[in-house]
Protein backbone atom coordinates (compact mmCIF):
# COMPACT_ATOMS: atom_id res chain seq x y z
CA UNK A 1 0.00 0.00 0.00
CA UNK A 2 2.71 2.21 1.05
CA UNK A 3 4.29 1.69 -2.92
CA UNK A 4 0.74 3.29 -4.39
CA UNK A 5 0.73 5.95 -2.01
CA UNK A 6 3.99 6.95 -2.93
CA UNK A 7 2.85 6.48 -6.76
CA UNK A 8 -0.05 8.53 -6.22
CA UNK A 9 1.39 11.43 -4.42
CA UNK A 10 4.16 11.85 -7.47
CA UNK A 11 1.34 11.76 -10.22
CA UNK A 12 -0.06 14.21 -8.49
CA UNK A 13 2.74 16.80 -8.06
CA UNK A 14 3.62 15.78 -11.66
CA UNK A 15 -0.07 17.00 -12.31
CA UNK A 16 0.72 20.39 -10.42
CA UNK A 17 4.07 21.02 -12.24
CA UNK A 18 2.29 20.00 -15.78
CA UNK A 19 -0.54 22.43 -15.08
CA UNK A 20 1.71 25.30 -13.58
CA UNK A 21 4.14 25.26 -16.96
CA UNK A 22 0.79 25.08 -18.66
CA UNK A 23 -0.78 28.32 -17.01
CA UNK A 24 2.75 30.19 -17.32
CA UNK A 25 2.63 29.26 -21.16
CA UNK A 26 -0.69 30.71 -21.19
CA UNK A 27 -0.14 33.60 -19.64
CA UNK A 28 3.09 34.32 -21.08
CA UNK A 29 1.21 33.93 -25.10
CA UNK A 30 -1.15 36.71 -23.42
CA UNK A 31 0.81 39.30 -23.22
CA UNK A 32 2.30 39.48 -27.27
CA UNK A 33 -1.27 40.93 -28.00
CA UNK A 34 -0.50 44.53 -26.87
CA UNK A 35 -0.36 46.98 -29.73
CA UNK A 36 2.37 49.50 -28.39
CA UNK A 37 3.13 52.77 -30.23
CA UNK A 38 7.26 54.21 -29.82
CA UNK A 39 7.38 57.62 -30.37
CA UNK A 40 11.18 58.70 -29.72
CA UNK A 41 12.11 62.54 -31.07
CA UNK A 42 14.75 62.82 -33.90
CA UNK A 43 16.88 65.97 -34.64
CA UNK A 44 15.17 68.33 -37.11
CA UNK A 45 16.33 71.35 -38.41
CA UNK A 46 18.67 73.62 -36.11
CA UNK A 47 18.94 70.45 -33.89
CA UNK A 48 15.56 70.76 -32.50
CA UNK A 49 14.01 67.34 -31.65
CA UNK A 50 10.29 66.26 -34.01
CA UNK A 51 8.31 63.61 -33.82
CA UNK A 52 7.22 63.47 -37.37
CA UNK A 53 7.69 60.23 -38.96
CA UNK A 54 9.52 60.20 -42.48
CA UNK A 55 7.86 58.66 -45.09
CA UNK A 56 9.18 56.85 -48.54
CA UNK A 57 7.66 55.50 -51.94
CA UNK A 58 7.35 52.23 -49.88
CA UNK A 59 5.36 53.28 -46.92
CA UNK A 60 6.15 54.90 -43.47
CA UNK A 61 10.14 54.48 -42.61
CA UNK A 62 10.57 52.27 -45.78
CA UNK A 63 13.62 51.49 -47.97
CA UNK A 64 14.97 54.90 -47.83
CA UNK A 65 18.54 54.42 -49.66
CA UNK A 66 19.50 58.00 -49.91
CA UNK A 67 18.33 59.98 -47.91
CA UNK A 68 18.88 64.23 -47.76
CA UNK A 69 18.94 64.90 -43.63
CA UNK A 70 19.63 68.36 -44.45
CA UNK A 71 22.79 70.86 -42.82
CA UNK A 72 22.07 69.45 -39.55
CA UNK A 73 23.64 66.05 -40.54
CA UNK A 74 25.89 67.06 -42.76
CA UNK A 75 27.49 69.06 -39.77
CA UNK A 76 27.29 66.27 -37.39
CA UNK A 77 28.60 63.97 -40.26
CA UNK A 78 26.12 61.10 -38.66
CA UNK A 79 24.69 59.74 -41.84
CA UNK A 80 21.87 57.16 -42.24
CA UNK A 81 24.28 54.64 -42.26
CA UNK A 82 26.09 54.09 -38.69
CA UNK A 83 24.59 55.09 -35.31
CA UNK A 84 26.77 57.16 -34.45
CA UNK A 85 29.03 60.19 -35.83
CA UNK A 86 30.67 59.03 -39.01
CA UNK A 87 33.87 61.17 -38.77
CA UNK A 88 35.11 59.47 -35.45
CA UNK A 89 34.26 56.34 -36.40
CA UNK A 90 36.24 56.96 -39.39
CA UNK A 91 39.16 58.12 -37.11
CA UNK A 92 38.52 55.80 -34.61
CA UNK A 93 39.41 53.00 -37.60
CA UNK A 94 42.14 55.02 -39.79
CA UNK A 95 43.93 55.59 -36.06
CA UNK A 96 44.29 51.97 -34.71
CA UNK A 97 44.34 50.59 -38.29
CA UNK A 98 48.00 48.92 -37.32
CA UNK A 99 46.12 46.68 -34.98
CA UNK A 100 44.00 43.46 -35.83
CA UNK A 101 40.69 44.08 -35.08
CA UNK A 102 38.50 41.98 -32.93
CA UNK A 103 35.15 43.28 -33.44
CA UNK A 104 33.96 46.66 -34.88
CA UNK A 105 30.04 47.79 -34.50
CA UNK A 106 29.01 50.76 -36.21
CA UNK A 107 25.63 50.51 -34.82
CA UNK A 108 26.36 50.92 -31.29
CA UNK A 109 29.85 52.72 -31.58
CA UNK A 110 32.30 49.87 -30.06
CA UNK A 111 35.65 49.01 -31.81
CA UNK A 112 37.66 46.65 -29.99
CA UNK A 113 41.32 45.38 -31.35
CA UNK A 114 43.18 42.14 -30.40
CA UNK A 115 46.16 42.20 -28.41
CA UNK A 116 49.17 43.93 -30.87
CA UNK A 117 52.62 43.67 -30.29
CA UNK A 118 55.08 46.84 -31.21
CA UNK A 119 58.05 45.40 -33.54
CA UNK A 120 60.31 47.46 -31.30
CA UNK A 121 58.97 45.70 -27.64
CA UNK A 122 58.02 42.02 -28.19
CA UNK A 123 57.97 41.80 -24.56
CA UNK A 124 54.75 43.79 -24.21
CA UNK A 125 51.59 43.81 -25.80
CA UNK A 126 48.59 46.12 -26.00
CA UNK A 127 44.71 45.94 -26.80
CA UNK A 128 42.49 48.67 -27.07
CA UNK A 129 38.75 49.55 -26.41
CA UNK A 130 37.32 52.73 -28.44
CA UNK A 131 33.75 53.52 -27.74
CA UNK A 132 31.89 56.77 -29.54
CA UNK A 133 29.31 58.15 -27.43
CA UNK A 134 27.47 60.52 -29.82
CA UNK A 135 26.06 61.30 -32.84
CA UNK A 136 28.01 64.76 -32.97
CA UNK A 137 31.50 65.92 -33.65
CA UNK A 138 32.69 66.64 -29.64
CA UNK A 139 34.97 66.26 -27.59
CA UNK A 140 33.35 63.76 -25.23
CA UNK A 141 32.09 61.99 -27.90
CA UNK A 142 34.95 59.43 -27.84
CA UNK A 143 36.11 57.46 -25.03
CA UNK A 144 39.51 55.30 -25.51
CA UNK A 145 41.08 52.72 -23.09
CA UNK A 146 44.51 51.07 -23.72
CA UNK A 147 45.38 47.78 -22.28
CA UNK A 148 48.54 46.11 -21.40
CA UNK A 149 50.18 43.02 -20.45
CA UNK A 150 53.82 41.98 -20.44
CA UNK A 151 55.89 38.50 -20.82
CA UNK A 152 56.98 36.95 -18.15
CA UNK A 153 59.96 34.80 -17.05
CA UNK A 154 58.03 31.97 -18.21
CA UNK A 155 57.10 32.62 -20.98
CA UNK A 156 53.36 33.74 -20.32
CA UNK A 157 51.32 37.11 -20.71
CA UNK A 158 50.83 38.75 -17.28
CA UNK A 159 48.05 42.10 -16.79
CA UNK A 160 50.14 45.37 -16.58
CA UNK A 161 49.31 48.86 -15.71
CA UNK A 162 48.79 51.12 -18.94
CA UNK A 163 49.90 54.57 -18.52
CA UNK A 164 46.35 56.31 -18.03
CA UNK A 165 47.80 58.82 -20.81
CA UNK A 166 47.88 56.59 -23.47
CA UNK A 167 44.16 56.69 -23.70
CA UNK A 168 44.11 60.71 -23.38
CA UNK A 169 47.07 60.44 -26.01
CA UNK A 170 44.93 57.87 -28.61
CA UNK A 171 41.11 59.94 -28.00
CA UNK A 172 43.29 62.95 -28.82
CA UNK A 173 44.69 60.96 -32.32
CA UNK A 174 40.97 60.22 -32.89
CA UNK A 175 39.47 63.49 -32.88
CA UNK A 176 42.55 65.30 -34.45
CA UNK A 177 41.99 62.84 -37.43
CA UNK A 178 38.36 63.40 -37.36
CA UNK A 179 38.61 66.96 -37.61
CA UNK A 180 40.50 66.92 -40.58
CA UNK A 181 38.00 63.67 -42.14
CA UNK A 182 35.42 66.82 -41.32
CA UNK A 183 37.53 69.29 -43.06
CA UNK A 184 38.09 66.95 -46.25
CA UNK A 185 34.38 66.68 -46.48
CA UNK A 186 32.79 68.07 -49.46
CA UNK A 187 29.40 68.15 -48.47
CA UNK A 188 30.05 69.88 -44.76
CA UNK A 189 27.74 72.99 -44.23
CA UNK A 190 28.94 76.67 -44.94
Amino acid sequence: MMMTDHHTRGLKTRRLKIGFAVLIVAALAGCGGADVEYSYPRSGAGGVPTYEKKESVFGEGGLTLFENQGAAAQTSGGGGGIGVNSFLWRASLDTVSFMPLQSADPFGGVILTDWYAPPDAAQERFKVNIFILDRALRSDGVRAKVFKQQRGADGGWADARANDQLDRQLEDAILTRARELRIQNPLKAK
